[in-house]
């Protein structure tokens, strides 16, 4: 039998001179299978074309990475991971110059973070514009939280527009930086180093488009920050994601201390009273993490402990009558006093994500919610363990 990628060659006359060709449609069989395709020829040893690249435009400083303005399949499990906090410390890309369309010299600079979910909100919003887009090197931090930490910052602006050479790849002197980023960022200072002026864009990169054709001007919509429903709803999986990644030993830990009891040591209570346990703490990750953010506006209070408090107190007393006999009893207050601070904890722990507070108040909400929920879990945990005992 003859091998495939050994097909007997044919003699073919071009010019009088005799040569060879493979039969015709060698390389739909060849070795099985169809070839793929063929290699980006922007590719270079040890580099690859990023998925979200789509091309790359010529400039007198060199080629500039075009970016596609639709995220592919890729890009959204990517998004999907990042919000299950898979990978999230890493999912940036190269800070420098791109572009979206086919800008020139008079195009708009947009600025954003280098954090990869930031870009890909932005560059989608642009199918129909044509600009250039300054990524600076937020350290894969988002624009809000970066220019808190000082990553989106004066001196990063400054660095990034003199390390691209920007002011010969355009003919104006203006950058438009998102809002969210005007708490770490000075105009005036890089108005003084590099030249350009800042105009501060809208808070949604869904708003570019209307603020570009507006004569870079917006709305008082586009100033307004929102926090609805389903803005609270997306930052919920990774506050359960990374709790859920504490409770390795946890759990473990709550199954042998419930198996203590009038016996030593019992194996039917590690899995009666255990899972009762780890159901009690489970509850309360899932009232403070996620019940709150959801509720948020309708909780009473104003301090985010309180707000997680009470609902993982409501959200106790009905699993406690659904499931728990006799209600009152010794083990039951022990497992509110378990569940009530894991639920407050983790909505004071939401703070982080939401625009309803300021670090100077959060700081003084941690200062006094911390320590009484710790006090409040050690006594549940003391009773529960007692309770093994009566």
């Amino acid at each position: 039998m003859k091998n495939c990628c050994s097909i007997e060659p044919r003699p073919i006359q071009t010019n009088g001179l005799a040569m060879f060709a493979p039969q015709k449609n060698t390389e739909e069989v060849c070795c099985g299978s169809p070839a793929g395709p063929p290699s980006s020829p922007f590719e270079r040893p040890g580099y690859s074309v990023c998925p979200f690249v789509d091309r790359f435009k010529a400039t007198t400083l060199g080629s500039v990475a075009v970016l596609k303005t639709h995220l592919s399949f890729q890009d959204r499990l990517g998004a999907l991971m990042v919000r299950l906090d898979i990978g999230r410390n890493q999912y940036k890309v190269a800070p420098g110059l791109y572009a979206v369309g086919d800008p020139d010299a008079n195009a708009p600079v947009l600025v954003t973070a280098n954090y990869k979910l930031t870009l890909d909100s932005v560059r989608k919003e642009l199918s129909a514009v044509n600009a250039w887009i300054l990524v600076l090197d937020t350290r894969g931090i988002n624009v809000w939280c970066a220019a808190g930490k000082g990553t989106f910052g004066t001196a990063e602006v400054i660095r990034q527009v003199k390390n691209v050479r920007l002011d010969q790849v355009v003919g104006h002197k203006k950058l438009i930086l998102p809002q969210l980023g005007a708490t770490g960022v000075s105009g005036l200072q890089i108005k003084k180093e590099c030249g350009f002026e800042v105009i501060w864009g809208p808070v949604r990169a869904q708003d570019i488009p209307a603020f570009l054709a507006n004569r870079q001007k917006a709305s008082s919509a586009m100033r307004r920050v929102t926090f609805n429903l389903r803005e609270r709803w997306v930052l919920t999986g990774v506050e359960i994601t990374q709790t859920f990644k504490n409770l390795a030993w946890i759990i473990p830990a709550l199954f042998i201390l419930s198996g203590f009891g009038p016996g030593i040591f019992s194996l039917f209570q590690v899995w009666h009273r255990g899972s009762i346990t780890v159901a009690a703490v489970l509850a309360g990750i899932w009232s403070g993490a996620f019940l709150t953010p959801l509720l948020l506006p309708w909780i009473p209070g104003r301090a985010f402990a309180l707000k997680g408090g009470l609902m993982g107190l409501l959200f106790g007393v009905v699993l406690t009558l659904l499931f728990l006999k006799p209600v009152f009893s010794l083990s039951v207050l022990s497992l509110f006093l378990m569940g009530l601070p894991v639920s407050s904890y983790l909505a004071m722990n939401f703070t982080g994500c939401t625009p309803y507070t300021s670090p100077s108040g959060v700081e003084k909400e941690m200062r006094t919610a911390i320590p009484l929920q710790s006090l409040l879990v050690l006594a549940g945990l003391v009773l529960w363990i007692v309770s093994g005992f009566l």
